[in-house]
């Protein structure tokens, strides 16, 4: 009887390639500093400072916001009103939430392109961004605001990366230090610093600085970012990303501390978040996120005994 071999060098040859390919794609998800930097927090003890996202729950999943039909993207937490805001980009309109997702009154939006994040800066005052335009849009929302115009708006234009086709995607203020931060989605994924917008004293001269580090960006291991929320308590940073699924915890100096997945399992989410587009932290720790196109979700961090 004629025994057939098996081609070994073809199989050798098709196990290279397939090995190539999934070391390709590791790389491309970030998968390999995503596993390195669980693997580092589960033998090392919690840092003191750290906010914990892993030990964030889900309260309320994937609530639909009833009245909405548009795509939501980004949301802030208003201190003051003791409530949150979205915009949605296709009608584009700045939404008022309750805490529990429920509409409270909706602003034409007149002139802003594409918006794409909003930021609570101090009473009455936000800011806006265009995200192709690269457009930041200081606006006043008053009790009984119906409409802004971007026309009568104070705004700048910061014009990096304007070749690119992923604009800005978040903003998250720090109030103490008076700094804005704005998140560009990828290609290049970066977040910048600025200094001196929006301008509050018309009696100083008015002078803009913006900050950005690459190198620290890179250590990111996520695919984009979707929105920012900045911690007042803390001094820490979180950075959304919808295609990696996960919420990092950045350190005063760019370093991720902890992470909250939004995959089905995880944070008990019966579902995957399908398309995460905002964040926000009211004052007791409470976290909110919206995601496309209307789903509203509550995170709340266990008591502890």
């Amino acid at each position: 009887m004629r025994r057939f071999t098996r081609p070994r060098p073809l199989i050798l040859l098709v196990l290279m390639i397939a090995l190539i390919l999934l070391i390709a794609i590791g790389q491309y998800l970030r998968l390999f500093e995503r596993a390195w930097f669980n693997l580092q927090t589960r033998w090392q003890p919690m840092n003191a400072q750290s906010i914990g996202l892993d030990q964030y729950r889900v309260v309320v999943e994937g609530q639909v916001i009833d009245g909405l039909d548009d795509d939501v993207s980004a949301l802030t937490f208003d201190p003051v009103r003791k409530s949150l805001f979205t915009v949605t980009n296709q009608n584009s309109e700045l939404i008022e939430l309750s805490l529990d997702g429920k509409i409270l009154r909706r602003i034409a939006l007149v002139g802003f392109g594409d918006p794409e994040a909003v930021e609570f800066i101090s009473a009455d005052t936000y800011v806006i961004t265009d995200e192709y335009q690269q457009r930041l849009i200081k606006v006043r929302v008053e009790h009984d605001t119906t409409f802004i115009d971007a026309a009568d708006a104070e705004q700048m234009t910061l014009g990096v990366h304007m070749s690119s086709n992923k604009g800005f995607e978040g903003l998250a203020y720090d109030s103490v230090g008076k700094r804005l931060f704005v998140a560009k989605e990828r290609d290049p994924m970066l977040i910048y610093e600025v200094h001196g917008f929006p301008h509050f004293n018309p009696e100083k001269s008015y002078a803009v600085h913006v900050i950005n580090n690459p190198k620290r960006d890179a250590g990111m291991f996520v695919r984009d970012l979707s929105s920012l929320q900045y911690d007042e308590r803390s001094g820490h940073l979180m950075a959304l990303s919808d295609e990696s699924r996960l919420i990092l915890e950045l350190d005063v100096d760019g370093r991720p501390l902890s992470t909250m997945a939004l995959r089905k399992g995880s944070q008990g989410l019966q579902k995957t978040v399908p398309q995460a587009e905002g964040i926000a932290m009211d004052d007791e720790g409470t976290m909110y996120l919206v995601s496309e196109p209307n789903l509203f979700y509550v995170f709340k961090k266990p008591a502890q005994p």
